[in-house]
């Protein structure tokens, strides 16, 4: 038996802006950290472009690298070996260009990616000059979104900066372009040369649909899916985690703070996503046997109960991050904080987890994550209008701009809004999780990256 066409149940996620999870990772890393000494009560840093930590330090990045490679080999299932040709390697004369440009395709990584100086301000704070506002396309290389919400704040070498700030700010970073079209059969050049090999789920022409395999991780499913479906184990955010919090402590050790928070924040964006549950689990809600019948009827040639699945998960990922920024903008923009906002910057149960290490993402937050999914599901369809979240001939990415979630749903009484509150409770608590362990990751960097 096999599920050749499950991969279409892995594209309801890639449809839209999907691909993405918890929306703009800034709102809520702010509040994770605004009460963390180790980070609010820290000295402002300079900022630093990439290419003067990569010259200071490049033969300590090319042996850094190099060790990732084989841990990644070791264990990371299914992992596509590196092409060796790729390896980073210590030339102090070639050019800046050409150092960051190896640097970039050692991590196989977009060689387009920005990585400019920039913040996202906090959207608690003062709204920013607009004479200092950089454009979209300055810091991220993917097309700007109908109603979107960044201000990028350009920030010029030298300039002292809170590292709560850096941290908060490139925490949604990831999201910008870096894990585009890294595939065999992506539009791409460096696709080709990578060694990822094809695209595991998804549809390889949708730009957003190629950096999902590397934001979601299906760590937890029942055995028969992975024996039916290999490809499901061909995700890769340990990887991300792996080399960016070993880069932020060479970064802290060899006295460049910029680039040890500014890569905290990238490997934390790879951890929060999977504390959102439909980026932990296939299908929430849907238990093996569930999908592997409505694989069989696809393939006997009755789609649509596989169709109607894909449109359906779809809509409540996309509904349950909506309504979750919805919440956190309307209380910024109200100066009022919520329970969301207490969860994320309360700290009393960060010590009750595990201390950090190398597979506390897979061990820890996935397996967490995953197991909330039924009951997220469920919750979602209890509570949110049934034409959104239970209507298969309904888009909601299509619609999306134009519906108004927390006004919606903030306007109804009764049942539905005792509903509704239980459906925060859970945000809550899953917002507590992202800070609890958005929190331990940077404890773990920081001490691997203390000075001996």
């Amino acid at each position: 038996m096999t599920l050749s066409h499950l991969p279409m149940l892995a594209l309801l996620m890639l449809l839209s802006s999907q691909a993405f999870s918890w929306s703009n990772h800034t709102f809520a890393a702010y509040r994770a950290f605004e009460n963390m000494p180790e980070i609010a009560k820290a000295l402002p840093v300079k900022a630093q472009p990439l290419e003067v930590f990569l010259k200071d330090q490049e033969k300590a990045i090319e042996a850094l690298l190099l060790s990732q490679e084989a841990w990644a080999a070791t264990h990371i299932d299914a992992y596509p070996a590196r092409p060796t040709a790729l390896a980073f390697k210590a030339n102090p004369a070639r050019s800046d260009e050409a150092r960051r440009l190896a640097f970039l395709t050692a991590l196989r990584v977009a060689p387009n990616s920005k990585f400019a100086l920039y913040l996202q301000p906090d959207p608690w704070g003062p709204a920013p000059e607009p004479g200092k506002l950089l454009s979209h396309s300055a810091v991220n290389t993917l097309p700007e979104q109908a109603n979107s919400s960044y201000r990028f704040v350009g920030v010029a070498p030298g300039d002292a900066l809170a590292p709560l700030s850096i941290v908060a700010s490139a925490s949604d970073e990831p999201d910008y372009g870096l894990d585009i079209n890294l595939w065999q059969d992506s539009p791409s050049d460096w696709g080709k040369v990578y060694g990822f090999g094809t695209l595991p789920f998804g549809n390889p022409a949708l730009y957003f649909s190629t950096q999902a395999p590397f934001h979601m991780g299906f760590y937890h499913e029942d055995r028969v899916i992975y024996l039916a479906a290999a490809f499901v184990k061909r995700t890769f955010p340990l990887l991300r985690v792996q080399q960016y919090t070993g880069l932020a402590a060479l970064a802290f050790r060899s006295g460049h703070a910029y680039w040890g928070w500014r890569f905290t924040g990238l490997a934390l964006h790879y951890l929060q996503d999977l504390t959102q549950p439909y980026h932990a689990s296939l299908s929430p809600g849907n238990g093996s046997a569930k999908l592997i019948g409505i694989n069989l009827l696809a393939m006997a040639g009755l789609p649509r109960l596989k169709d109607e699945m894909i449109v359906l998960l779809s809509n409540r990922h996309l509904a349950l991050e909506k309504y979750q920024h919805q919440l956190l903008e309307n209380a910024a923009r109200a100066r009022q904080p919520t329970a969301l906002e207490r969860a994320l910057s309360q700290s009393d149960k960060d010590a009750g987890y595990p201390a950090w290490s190398e597979h506390y993402t897979r061990d820890v937050v996935s397996r967490q994550s995953s197991a909330a999914g039924a009951r997220l599901a469920d919750m979602l369809v209890a509570t949110m209008p049934p034409g959104y979240v239970s209507d298969p001939s309904f888009d909601f990415g299509v619609k999306e701009s134009g519906i108004n979630l927390a006004a919606e749903l903030a306007s109804q009484g009764g049942s539905t809004a005792a509903q509704r509150a239980r459906l925060d409770e859970l945000i809550a608590e899953l917002l507590a999780n992202f800070g609890a362990h958005s929190r331990n990751l940077v404890r773990g960097v920081l001490k691997a990256g203390a000075a001996p």
